[in-house]
């Protein structure tokens, strides 16, 4: 049992620890505090209260030093954790409540512990284990949760250890429950909460986020610029010095202009400058080693770990350009455009291809017609000056420019030089030979349409721009499509060849246009063009012509409808229409037969006077008269067809092959025509048919089971072999010419001899012959081989080309056909048909 005054020491030791606690935090710097604190804790431990948090506070002292023989008491014996007793309080209605005695503190374990384990913690007892057998256990996360087995509790005395070092950065804290139940099962107490806390150590180092940051700055900054910012992380517990960080800068590279151009904050990591002189032109770029110590920074007790923070210099324009000569020099021929009269070149010490060191050039004065311009070269920065307007020698053989050049972006403030460069250009004109130059280009030339041929229309001359120069102008015609035009070669005068017609195909839009050339006679000599438009003005000689030139109608005037018509005129307007259409006097059929009414000025309608006309083809003629002064008129003549015609107005095709010109004569007659070919190509098919029934009919010259056409096979015969029989191998050989043979007389020669002359031509067997025309194929060859003067006689000796003699082979006619046995050849009437006239030699001899 725990007294009262137990409890209220317990928690006045509590209030001193945390009072002290507070103190320690505040002022850890001072040594006199930490022995204070220290030796507060040692109170403590010998109350056996808050020996965990004094091990927090001084590791270095857990299990050794001071606490050495402590702690190994300590685990000993245990602290005592009791659970808590149940009080009853009566009422006046005789009802009861519970109440528990206080809360049970947490049990702190350092991490990394060195053992030995199991280490005991607290031991876990119940007040009734006096009068019956208590068993002990626990259960949550560490116990018989994953992760299992951390901690482990003796069932029989109730001592709780850990199992193995606990890590805090894997698990900060534990949440366990304590059973008492007796030998049977059965819940003596209820169950307490159990809460450990693992007391973090110092065991890992900061660990920067990226081991290289990148950074900039703008040179010619401020102090205090902020640059970049670093940032480290510690694993351990940020609530405590293990886990609070603190940066510095060990180094600088290079030492330019100072060795510490740059500071750090303690706290943040972020990065800024620290002084004046910061030149992207001497230094482009920083390398400062970044270091993070743990501790609050304690170099004897901290971690630390670096980085590398890379630091560039961004460029500002704090640099002009600055030419490299006060004068410069070129030339330019005359009328030249697009040429590089003189290059500018430019120093600028900026960052190359930004706007602080791209260059633009202007021309401040000395080109108030604007014939030059500055173009600025992308790669080297320099000033190309080039003709944008042609320069003319005569005018000005010479120019001074005056050129400023400068940056694209603005020089930076709190530079003392000039943000701009100057200088002048001299620029020398080159007289060259000119071409010619006609003053009206083109020249307009207005005319009537019939100017007759030698007619002189203007003079085109030309004038030589080279005014210092005396050179003499020559003319000729480049184009003249209707070679209407001539030009005097001296002076330029153009006259006519020929008639200038308006209607002309070469005219376009009443414009006819000619080109000549104006050459002088410089070094080289130049040549200029100039146009002549000749404007023709429109004259009435063109008469107005019919259209359309042929019609159709109906031969009743009630059916059909009239036929419209217009004229069209070469001229015009005035010379064209409005038109007037009449029908003349002569021949007097055409008023009789024919009326016109006038529509409007350029169409009129021509439609038949009496009621019917007979079918066929009319010429009507009508006179046309144009609007000119004075007018022209032309007899044109409308071919109309008149046909017959259905009730609709159409012309029937009876009529139209009737107004066609074909009779009822000519059509009779193509129609019997076409009967005779008809005829003939029956007659013809009939007499083919006719022709194929005979050949089918006609009998074959053999029974067509002996017909072995299929089985017969043509070889060359060669004949027997060289010593078959006892010849003259000489008669053999081929002679090397025919001279011999020609040179014999007439009507004598060797009957073995192949006469010199043409081979009769034998009849040519078809690739599949009817079987009813073999026989007339059979007498056909026998004619031509009777015939045939080349044929050698069956007797006498055939011609073959000498092999030589002794043939390594032997002789063919050496073998014996004959056989000495009997031999059966009753085989061959199995052997079907074709085999049958063999079967009946060879199998039946023993009959025969």
């Amino acid at each position: 049992q725990i007294s009262l005054l137990e409890i209220f020491k317990s928690y006045i030791l509590y209030i001193v620890y945390y009072i002290s606690y507070v103190l320690y935090i505040l002022v850890s710097h001072f040594s006199q505090f930490n022995l204070l604190f220290f030796l507060i804790c040692c109170l403590c431990e010998y109350q056996d209260l808050l020996h965990m948090e004094c091990v927090y506070m001084f590791p270095q002292f857990a299990g050794d030093g001071i606490y050495g023989g402590s702690s190994h008491n300590h685990y000993q014996n245990p602290r005592l954790i009791t659970f808590p007793r149940q009080h009853q309080r009566g009422s006046s209605n005789g009802l009861r409540r519970q109440k528990r005695d206080w809360v049970i503190p947490p049990i702190n374990v350092p991490e990394n512990s060195r053992g030995p384990f199991p280490q005991v913690l607290v031991r876990i007892r119940s007040d009734q284990d006096k009068e019956i057998e208590i068993r002990y256990s626990i259960t949550g996360a560490g116990a018989d949760q994953p992760p299992n087995d951390v901690y482990i509790i003796d069932p029989v005395t109730g001592k709780m250890s850990v199992t193995k070092p606990l890590d805090r950065e894997e698990r900060a804290s534990y949440h366990l429950r304590a059973h008492a139940v007796d030998i049977n099962g059965n819940q003596m107490e209820p169950p307490i909460d159990l809460y450990i806390y693992v007391i973090d150590m110092n065991d890992n180092r900061p660990e920067f986020k990226n081991q290289v940051y990148n950074g900039s700055v703008a040179e010619m900054s401020k102090p205090g610029t902020s640059v970049m910012q670093v940032t480290a992380f510690d694993a351990d517990d940020s609530t405590t010095a293990n886990g609070l960080v603190h940066y510095r800068i060990l180094s600088q590279t290079p030492h330019i202009p100072i060795p510490n151009m740059f500071t750090i904050n303690g706290a943040t990591g972020e990065i800024s400058t620290i002084a004046t002189g910061i030149d992207r032109e001497k230094v482009s770029q920083y390398t400062i080693i970044v270091q993070a110590t743990d501790m609050e920074g304690s170099l004897n007790f901290g971690l630390s770990n670096t980085a590398t923070a890379l630091i560039s210099i961004t460029d500002i324009n704090d640099n002009p350009p600055e030419l490299d000569s006060k004068t410069f020099q070129g030339e330019v021929p005359e009328n030249a455009v697009g040429v590089v009269v003189a290059n500018l070149t430019v120093r600028d010490k900026d960052q190359p291809h930004t706007p602080n060191w791209n260059a633009v050039y202007r021309i401040t004065g000395g080109d108030a017609m604007g014939h030059f311009a500055i173009r600025t070269d992308e790669v080297t920065n320099d000033g190309k000056v080039i003709v944008v307007k042609p320069v003319d020698y005569e005018r000005n053989d010479a120019f001074t420019l005056m050129v400023v050049v400068s940056n694209q972006a603005h020089l930076a403030s709190g530079i003392p030089s000039s943000p701009s460069s100057s200088a002048a250009v001299s620029i020398k004109v080159l007289d060259v030979n000119e071409a010619p130059v006609f003053p009206s280009n083109p020249k307009i030339i207005r005319f009537e349409e019939g100017v007759p041929a030698d007619t002189t229309l203007a003079t085109f001359a030309a004038l030589d721009p080279d005014r210092f120069i005396q050179q003499t102008i020559r003319y000729s015609k480049l184009s003249d499509p209707a070679n209407w035009l001539k030009i005097n070669r001296t002076n330029g005068r153009i006259t006519t060849t020929a008639v200038l017609d308006r209607e002309s195909p070469y005219m376009k839009k009443n414009v006819y246009e000619a080109t000549f050339l104006a050459v002088d006679n410089g070094s080289p000599p130049a040549t200029g063009t100039g146009t002549v438009q000749i404007y023709l003005i429109d004259v009435n000689d063109n008469v107005p012509v019919l259209v359309p030139q042929e019609a159709l109608v109906c031969e009743r005037s009630r059916h059909g409808y009239p036929v419209n018509i217009t004229a069209s005129d070469l001229d015009s307007e005035p010379n064209a229409g409005p038109y007037v259409f009449e029908l003349p006097s002569y021949p007097s059929s055409a008023r009789r037969n024919w009326t016109i009414s006038r529509l409007n000025g350029n169409y009129a309608q021509l439609k038949l006077r009496i009621p019917y006309l007979e079918a066929g083809m009319y010429r009507v003629p009508i006179l046309v008269s144009d609007s000119g002064n004075p007018p022209l008129s032309n007899t044109s003549v409308l071919k109309v067809k008149v046909c017959p015609c259905d009730e609709n107005g159409d012309c029937t095709v009876l009529g139209a092959v009737t107004v066609a010109g074909l009779g009822t004569g000519a059509i009779i007659t193509i129609l019997i025509c076409i009967i005779i070919l008809l005829s003939m190509v029956l007659f013809f098919v009939v007499w083919v048919k006719r022709r194929e029934k005979e050949r089918q009919t006609k009998p074959l010259l053999i029974d067509p089971e002996d017909d072995v056409r299929d089985n017969i096979l043509k070889y060359d015969e060669e004949g027997g072999g060289e010593e078959d029989q006892d010849y003259d191998l000489s008669q053999l050989q081929q002679p090397e010419s025919l001279d011999h043979i020609m040179s014999k007389p007439a009507g004598v020669r060797r009957v073995d001899e192949r006469p010199v002359i043409l081979e009769s031509q034998y009849p040519v067997r078809p690739t599949v012959p009817h079987p009813g025309d073999i026989g007339e194929f059979i007498i056909d060859g026998l004619r031509a081989a009777d015939n045939d003067p080349t044929a050698p006689p069956y007797d006498s000796l055939l011609v073959f080309d000498y092999e030589g003699s002794g043939s390594t082979a032997g002789s063919v006619s050496s073998l014996d056909s004959s056989s000495s046995g009997e031999q059966d050849y009753d085989y061959l009437n199995d052997w079907g048909p074709r085999f049958k006239k063999l079967a009946d030699l060879y199998g039946g001899g023993g009959e025969d």
